[in-house]
Parts: structure tokens; sequence; C-alpha cells
């Protein structure tokens, strides 16, 4: 269970949003000092209709709550450049939309000295981006397991090969 901050409620911010509240998240902070935009009222379903001018974090934040009960979600209607340092160690990841580069990169060197994991990510019309810092990490990967043919079966140069059985995997 972590504690997430999410920075930047436009189309990428509520999708994002959405996905961990619906994975289950202990707690989500999102995070946007914008007001909403008439762009905004197309493009991000957690804005409800007639909330033009109103704070974009503030306005996804009842749809964002309804979407899991069990997941502690709040907004905050401050500026991200005005956080302190101690403010992201509450946080277990942090993932940033709509940042400039210059708060990517401070935001990311505050988190890899805290042990944070860090995420940031954009689109633009048909293109976009991704990047994670993770730090340390530990993952686990599913092979095909590769079993001998048993001897003596069959004859020829085949049967001495190994051969992969699909149906068998290892982790």
């Amino acid at each position: 269970a972590s504690r997430v901050l999410l920075v930047g409620m436009k189309g990428l911010g509520a999708e994002v949003a959405k996905n961990l509240i619906l994975a289950g998240v202990k707690g989500l902070t999102m995070l946007d000092h914008q007001q909403v935009s008439q762009e905004d009222t197309r493009a991000q379903f957690l804005i409800p209709v007639g909330s033009l001018g109103r704070n974009r974090a503030e306005a996804s934040l009842e749809r964002a709550q309804n979407l899991n009960p069990m997941v502690d979600v709040k907004a905050d209607p401050e500026n991200i450049e005005s956080k302190a340092e101690d403010f992201f160690t509450q946080f277990d990841a942090v993932c940033l939309t709509c940042c400039s580069r210059c708060v990517m990169l401070q935001v990311d060197q505050i988190c890899h000295k805290n042990g944070i994991k860090f995420f940031t990510g954009d689109i633009f019309g048909y293109y976009g981006y991704m990047f994670a810092s993770l730090g340390a990490h530990e993952f686990v990967e599913e092979k095909t397991k590769v079993t001998k043919a048993s001897q003596g079966v069959e004859d020829g140069p085949d049967t001495k090969k190994a051969k992969l059985d699909s149906t068998e995997t290892t982790m």
C-alpha cells in the first residue's frame, strides 16, 4: 500500500489518477494550481460540467474519490514550485505531468536523495514521453523451462538437443 503524489490534472493526469485509484493505492494526492479551462472540460473526465474557473485538483476530487472509496484521495491546490523538500518525503512515489524540465529535474533529485520512486511523462498530440527513476528495485521474470529429451526413446540427432517445453515456466 503506497502513498502517491500526482502533479498535473489535465487529461494524462486524470488517466494516471484513475489507474492508481482503481489499483487500490493507500492514498493519492492530486496537486495542481491551475484553474479548469475550456479544454479541460473536454479532455479531463474527472472534472464535472460547470467547473470552469475552479481549481483542477479540487474539481477532480469528488469523481476520483468515487472510483474507489477505500483509497484516501486528496486535492492540493498549491503550486509544486512552492513545496519544500520535506513535503515530498511523505510519499512512496511521485508522478509528474505538465511540468517544466526544471521542475522535473528538481523533484527527481529530491526523490532520488530520499529513496522515493519518481515518474514523469506528458503527451503532445500523437507524441509523448515517459521517464521512471526507481533506484534499486527487484523484479520477477517468467521464463520457459528448458527440458532435456529422454535418451533411448527415439533415434537421431534431434533427440539429443534440449527441447523447450512451452507448458512449463520458471520464475
